[in-house]
């Protein structure tokens, strides 16, 4: 188990530093831009001093939220790994469409066919679609779809399709854990308390934010 830890918390330390190394990439290109737009900002009441600020959060932001969840979702393949060698990343044949060609199945275990994701906040109803054919598909593969997805989105319309998802994987009798339960299922399928050492690590770095 220590071993493990010590891979996460390495897996932690590159995804740090790729990502400060990638956002002070874009400060730096940001420079030279084209900050004309500003006066718009100005007319509805923001400073020149808050519109750089957003702008900055707005363009970095966006890289915080990638490495953020590729990372959540390594680490949790991780602690899979750890219990289940065998366990793979493939990908099955669409059976009931020509798009896309193929889904992709984060971890196979056996017969279970598990969607590691760190949060899902899109309202576009396309993506139900598009998520019902999936497990429609993994199913009728003879594999049992479980999507284990570790934060809730915030805003009401992405949470409803959650909801709509959750009734999806029910109904090909499948298993859906969000939030708390996604934690708490990883724990007991591989014996690993990610949350645990993430806080571990966490408060380490951050350890003014260690209420977290």
């Amino acid at each position: 188990m220590e071993d493990l830890k010590n891979k996460i918390k390495e897996l932690a330390g590159i995804y740090a530093s790729n990502l400060k190394e990638r956002i002070e990439e874009r400060k730096e290109a940001m420079k030279s831009d084209d900050n004309s737009h500003y006066l718009i900002y100005r007319v509805l009441g923001i400073t020149t001093e808050e519109g750089e600020l957003i702008y900055i959060y707005q363009n970095t932001g966006r890289f915080l939220y990638k490495y953020a969840g590729s990372f959540l979702e390594e680490a949790a393949t991780l602690c899979l790994n750890y219990k289940f060698q065998d366990g793979i990343k493939t990908k099955v044949e669409n059976t009931l469409g020509q798009r896309p060609n193929t889904f992709e199945i984060d971890f196979l275990n056996g017969s279970d066919a598990i969607e590691v994701k760190w949060r899902d906040a899109t309202t576009d109803g396309d993506h139900i679609t598009k998520e019902h054919t999936r497990v429609k598909v993994i199913k009728g593969h003879g594999y049992k779809p479980i999507r284990v997805m570790f934060y809730y989105p915030q805003r009401a319309q992405a949470i409803r399709i959650q909801e709509t998802l959750k009734t999806l994987y029910a109904g090909v009798e499948g298993e859906y854990y969000g939030g708390d339960e996604a934690w708490n299922f990883l724990k007991a399928y591989s014996g690993v308390d990610l949350k645990a050492i993430l806080t571990e690590i966490a408060n380490e770095r951050t350890p003014e934010d260690g209420n977290q």
